[in-house]
């Protein structure tokens, strides 16, 4: 429960002031193999909640907004000049203590789907994953064979929308 709270409180240094629009949503789930559970949200507008057993409450914080260089993953950040709108981090501890979960990261990038697929696609085969075409997007495996998936939408002329997902 204390690893929620804690990376809760970790996203506060990375808000940076408004300018109107609206920032990233993050999400922090997590449960134990005992039923306890806990979560920590900021919204688009900068409005923090966060839900323990020890604590909870809501605060207001600056809107945080996040490019490609603040989303790595084993050394490839999001195509070059891409916006992060939401992150969510779901951890759920299971029976025999098996941690399992899955993170999700939205994104928008200014430049078509097949150039954002096919660019990830050299970059993370580089970093080991093991990767294969699926539409305008990728699925596969990490370097720690976890399941992958890059989902794609066009977004009007050369612009795409994303999701990423490791389980």
């Amino acid at each position: 429960m204390l690893r929620t709270l804690l990376c809760a409180l970790a996203l506060v240094p990375l808000a940076a002031c408004g300018d109107g629009k609206e920032g990233a949503s993050f999400s922090i789930d997590s449960s134990d193999s005992d039923g306890n559970a806990s979560g920590a949200s900021i919204d688009g507008k900068g409005e923090a909640t966060i839900d323990t057993p020890f604590f909870k409450g809501k605060v207001t914080l600056p809107k945080l907004k996040l490019n490609a260089d603040n989303f790595d993953m084993n050394g490839v950040h999001l195509y070059p000049g891409s916006t992060i709108s939401g992150m969510n981090v779901d951890v759920k501890d299971r029976p025999g203590n098996k941690n399992d979960g899955r993170v999700r990261v939205t994104f928008a990038s200014p430049a078509a789907p097949t150039t954002v697929r096919d660019w990830f696609k050299g970059k993370l085969n580089a970093a080991g994953f093991k990767l294969s075409d699926k539409g305008n997007g990728l699925t596969g495996t990490t370097d720690e064979d976890k399941p992958f998936t890059l989902e794609l939408t066009p977004d009007g002329g050369d612009k795409s929308n994303g999701i990423i997902t490791i389980e």
